[in-house]
């Protein structure tokens, strides 16, 4: 197991540019199964997650080719069928959550899918009943193994058909699943309550780029007509907007002058709003974010003066990956604000860590926590703490940057599966992180 160990208030400086956003990856590298023809992914970040994944796919038989440092290459013509329904090919999907989206591509292009329960971080309840009964509304018949944690879908005879359907909850992976499954199912398919992140957009258009005929991309209400096969395709991966909001946020906590390079703006919704909110400031220039240094940020009120909510929201709302970084960023801003996690009941858990560090938080309950800011009049102590998921891992990261004194974090393994080579990065801006192995 990995630590970092993080000498902190040391001040940062410079640009940085946010790598490829994960959560579109792993939806992008499964709907390359849906054709044998070469897909060339580009801007494909070097994390575990993704190269998991990766692996997971050559298991399969997919030809993967790394034609750029990060450019790939795949090419799902001579699939082993045999191992995707093997007890080897069960266990490395219980490991990585993202193998739940190969249910979709698998169901539709060969009739079957077997997967065991996916794995990932341990943030609460995530069901995947929005993915099952989505791709059995197409026609496939579903079985659940609870001994053995292993998920059957059976395409009838003739293949998928397609329907309408009213999601139970606008899922991103979801809704991703469905889609992937409907493109090469037989008539049309129209999805409402679909989500429409940029991650789904840009499913979608490569999607159609492959031949598929989906529209009401960036609704929420998706109409797709099924075709016969789709052919390959190029496709470039948007910047990970998660990375985007991470940088503000330490900036912010670290008084730092920062460039964050080719962000991609327009996609990114309400998350520099949500940040202004918590009075920081930042500029749009070109496709870059400037975040000058600031010694102190003030959050605001509501109009009628009471205390300013923070709230996860699905698409054009609020993200929630970025509350754990907006709920360290509060605990040194002026004022108070409440954080409302409302989509995972146990991705608060972490603050009693920052509480350790001086941190003035309520936790209120498993969703909601009142952070009291000190605005810079008193420093976070450094402390030893343990990385419960991805986003709790950056946001230790950050408290520990601004931090008087030395911080050790472990299980950094967690920020690999999501932030490519973070420590040199940072340290290239000036921060002080050894990794420990």
């Amino acid at each position: 197991m990995a630590s970092f160990v993080i000498e902190g208030g040391h001040r940062l400086s410079g640009e940085i540019r946010p790598m490829g956003a994960k959560n579109e990856v792993l939806e992008i590298l499964c709907a390359t199964l849906l054709t044998p023809d070469k897909v060339t992914v580009r801007n494909v970040p070097d994390i575990l997650d993704v190269n998991n994944l990766i692996q997971l796919m050559r298991d399969m038989g997919v030809k993967v080719e790394r034609v750029e440092k990060d450019t790939y290459t795949f090419q799902a013509d001579e699939v082993n069928l045999p191992y995707i329904q093997s007890e080897r090919f069960m266990q490395k999907c219980s490991s990585l959550r993202g193998s739940v989206m190969l249910l979709g591509p698998l169901v539709a292009r060969f009739g079957k899918a077997l997967i065991s329960k996916p794995g990932g971080d341990k943030i609460g309840r995530r069901r995947i009943d929005t993915h099952l009964l989505g791709i059995q509304k197409l026609g496939a018949d579903f079985t659940y193994n609870p001994e053995q944690g292993v998920f059957e879908l059976i395409a009838p005879q003739g293949g998928l058909k397609g329907a309408d359907m009213l999601l139970d909850e606008a899922s991103v992976t979801g809704t991703a699943n469905i889609v992937m499954a409907a493109v090469l199912a037989h008539g049309k398919t129209t999805i409402y309550n679909a989500a429409c992140e940029p991650y789904i957009q840009q499913l979608c258009k490569m999607l159609n780029s492959m031949g598929a005929r989906i529209s009401g991309i960036a609704s929420n209400l998706l109409t797709i007509e099924g075709v016969e096969a789709l052919k390959g395709c190029e496709h470039t991966v948007l910047p990970d907007m998660i990375e985007v909001g991470s940088f503000i946020g330490m900036a912010a906590m670290t008084r730092s002058e920062i460039t964050i390079k080719n962000v991609s703006y327009e996609n990114l919704g309400i998350i520099p709003e949500a940040f202004r909110r918590l009075g920081i400031r930042l500029e749009q220039r070109g496709d870059d974010i400037y975040v000058p240094a600031q010694e102190h940020y003030e959050i605001e009120s509501f109009i009628d003066g009471s205390i300013m909510t923070i709230a996860d929201a699905p698409w054009p709302g609020l993200t929630p990956d970025l509350l754990s970084v907006m709920l360290v960023v509060a605990t040194q801003a002026k004022g108070s604000v409440l954080i409302h996690q409302k989509m995972f009941e146990s991705r608060l858990f972490f603050v009693d860590k920052l509480i350790d560090m001086g941190a003035q938080i309520i936790l209120c309950d498993p969703h909601r926590a009142v952070v009291i800011g000190h605005d810079h009049n008193f420093k976070l102590r450094g402390g030893k703490m343990t990385s419960p998921d991805i986003r709790a891992g950056i946001a230790l990261l950050i408290a520990a940057l601004s931090a008087e004194g030395v911080s050790r974090i472990h299980n950094v393994e967690q920020i690999d599966r999501g932030y490519q080579d973070i420590e040199q990065r940072l340290n290239a801006l000036g921060a002080r992180i050894t990794r420990m192995d």
